[in-house]
């Protein structure tokens, strides 16, 4: 999803739209009128961003905000819209959620106010009006699998037992998306800067473990609490080709959704390719 999107107000001045349908709302009186032909100002809202209604449109909208926001709609693609709005929901549930409760089930804890869990090591926090933040840059990955981990997970503790991608309940429809963009990806630079993964500890606060299913590396990362991923790597050998699987422990499911798993997978592999940038090893 772009930053940000432009417009032009009547006066010909090009200004910046909000960044989301939730942003937009802020500026509706929020009475679900029903007089812009829709049924609520949500909605309204979520038809501006994507274009297919005018701020004008609402009658109690001011002259101050609309030449903000400006006339003319900028088409926003859907799955942008449907992020946004999914995200909205799940801080809804957090505003209504005992934070300080929930703290030790999680595998976090409850300081100055706030939620506090670690993800690859750091300290990431969220509010009571669903608000991350942490000491590094809050990557847009991982904020829907963050929710989803506060408003969801049971709190399981791993269960030591690995399974591959495909065996997690609702994996079906991800299998094909998470082979290519997940292990792929992350295969094409491990070929070429294997030492990378070696390194990863250091810079992802993995855990390097005992060799498993007889691979040549393997590495341990907790993306979120009770929610660790093991990557295992094969070297060439005797003119078999490398390999590359990602597994995950087998409660994942019950603390996590299926496609935050796959967003938290893909998340990493964007990280790990900006390190390999940084080492000149990316694989393009």
């Amino acid at each position: 999803m772009p930053d940000a999107f432009v417009n032009v107000n009547r006066k010909g001045l090009l200004v910046e739209l909000k960044k989301s349908p939730m942003e937009i709302l802020k500026h509706l009186e929020g009475t679900n009128c029903r007089e812009c032909g829709e049924r609520t100002c949500l909605a309204f809202a979520a038809a501006v961003f994507k274009g297919q209604k005018r701020m004008d449109q609402c009658p109690h909208v001011g002259e101050d905000v609309l030449a903000h926001f400006g006339h003319e709609p900028e088409p926003v693609d859907g799955p942008a819209v449907e992020y946004e709005l999914r995200v909205e929901e799940l801080r809804k549930k957090v505003v209504e959620m005992d934070l300080a409760s929930i703290a030790g089930r999680l595998g976090g804890r409850f300081e100055d106010n706030k939620l506090k869990l670690k993800v690859l090591g750091k300290d990431f926090c969220i509010d009571q009006k669903g608000i991350i933040t942490s000491e590094i840059h809050v990557h847009r990955w991982i904020v829907f699998p963050f929710l989803d981990y506060v408003t969801r997970a049971v709190g399981r503790d791993p269960t030591g037992r690995w399974v591959p991608f495909r065996e997690l309940k609702g994996a079906k429809d991800w299998e094909l998306f998470f082979t290519h963009r997940s292990e792929k990806s992350l295969k094409k630079i491990a070929d070429t800067y294997t030492d990378l993964f070696r390194d990863m500890i250091h810079v992802f606060n993995g855990k390097k473990v005992e060799n498993l299913f007889d691979a040549d590396i393997s590495l341990v990362l907790h993306p979120l609490p009770k929610t660790p991923m093991l990557i295992n790597y094969w070297e060439p050998e005797d003119g078999l080709g490398s390999s590359l699987n990602l597994f995950f422990d087998e409660a994942v499911g019950e603390n996590l959704d299926i496609g935050s798993v796959y967003s938290l997978s893909t998340g990493l592999v964007v990280m790990f390719e900006k390190v390999a940038q940084r080492h000149g090893a990316l694989v393009k």
